[in-house]
C-alpha cells in the first residue's frame, strides 16, 4: 500500500510530526510519498501536489485539523482516497488520533486496524440561462450568503421540487451530517449522526424568528435562488466564494461518491462528541 503524507505547513509543530511519521515509516520500510509543501517542512523535495499524490496513493495520512482534511479532499480533484487524520491543534471532528499518538497511528495504518466511515458528499451546481455549471463537491456544507454587504438577503428554498419557504436572513447553510458539527452548529443547527442519511438547512441570523433549522432526507434535491435583484455568494466548505447571478439557482444533490474517513475501532461518534464538545453530563 502506497501512503501519501499531507500536512498543514502553517501549523505549529507540523514539521516535527511529519519528521517523526516519515522516520517511523522508513524504519518499517513502508512506501510513502510526500506532498511538496509537506516535504519542504522536513528539508526534502517533492514535485507532487495533492491531486498527483491522491492519484498515486492508496491512503492519505493527513496531519493538521479538519480544515487540512477539507483542503486535501478539494485539492485532490476527484481522486477520492481514504483519509486517516492526525490532529495537530485543539478541535478536530474528522481526525483519528492526536499528534502525540503518531506511533499508534502508524501502527494502525500499516496494520489496517481502523474502520472507514463513509461520509456523504454533495454535488453542487449552478443552474441558469447559460446552462449548468458544476462546482466542487461539499463534505461539510454549502453556504449561500450576502458576502460583505450589511443588509439581509432574501433566499427561496425548495426541497424535492416543493417550495419550502423564503428566508430573509444573512444567509443559508445546507450541511451534511459531517458538516452539522461545523458552521451549521455555530448557527444553531442540530447535530446529525454520520449515518443519518439526512441534510440540515439552517438559516443564518433569520429576520423571522420562526425560521428554524429543517432536517430533510439526503435523497431530496435542494434548490436555492435569490429573490429580486440581489447578488449573493456560494461558498463550499469555507473555500473561495462563487458569485451567484440573479437569474441563477444553486442546486444540491447527494453525490454517488463518498469519502472513506478513518475512525478507530471501538470509538463511536457519541464518544467523539463527548470528547470534542467536552460534554460531562449531569452531576445530579
Amino acid at each position: 500500500m502506497m501512503l501519501g503524507l499531507i500536512a498543514h505547513a502553517g501549523k505549529e509543530g507540523a514539521a516535527e510530526v511529519v519528521g517523526l511519521v516519515a522516520a517511523e515509516l522508513r524504519k518499517r520500510k513502508a512506501p510513502f510519498l510526500l506532498e511538496r509543501s509537506t516535504a519542504a517542512l522536513i528539508g526534502e523535495t517533492s514535485m507532487l501536489d495533492e491531486a498527483m499524490l491522491a492519484e498515486q496513493c492508496d491512503l492519505l495520512l493527513v496531519m493538521g485539523g479538519d480544515g487540512t482534511i477539507l483542503r486535501a479532499l478539494h485539492r485532490s480533484r476527484g481522486h477520492i482516497r481514504p483519509i486517516f487524520g492526525i490532529n495537530i491543534g485543539s478541535l478536530g471532528f474528522l481526525t483519528c488520533l492526536g499528534s502525540d499518538e503518531y506511533l499508534y497511528a502508524v501502527e494502525c495504518v500499516l496494520g489496517g486496524s481502523y474502520l472507514l466511515s463513509q461520509r456523504s458528499l454533495l454535488d453542487v451546481e449552478i443552474a441558469g440561462s447559460e446552462g449548468i455549471i458544476p462546482l466542487e463537491r461539499a463534505l461539510n456544507d454549502v453556504t449561500i450568503s450576502r458576502g460583505e454587504r450589511s443588509q439581509l438577503v432574501k433566499l427561496q428554498a425548495s426541497v424535492g421540487g416543493a417550495t419550502l419557504t423564503e428566508y430573509h436572513a444573512d444567509g443559508l447553510i445546507v450541511a451534511t451530517p459531517t458538516g452539522s458539527t461545523a458552521y451549521s452548529l455555530a448557527a444553531g443547527g442540530p447535530i446529525l449522526m454520520p449515518d443519518s442519511c439526512a441534510l440540515v438547512i439552517t438559516p443564518i441570523c433569520p429576520h423571522v424568528l420562526s425560521n428554524r433549522s429543517v432536517v430533510i432526507s439526503d435523497r431530496s434535491e435542494v434548490v436555492i435562488r435569490a429573490c429580486g435583484n440581489q447578488e449573493v455568494f456560494v461558498t463550499i466548505d469555507g473555500r473561495t466564494p462563487h458569485a451567484l447571478k440573479t437569474s441563477e439557482s444553486i442546486v444540491l444533490r447527494l453525490s454517488p461518491k463518498t469519502l472513506p474517513l478513518a475512525m478507530m475501532p471501538g470509538t463511536t461518534f457519541p464518544d467523539v462528541l463527548r470528547q470534542k464538545l467536552k460534554w460531562s453530563g449531569s452531576n445530579v
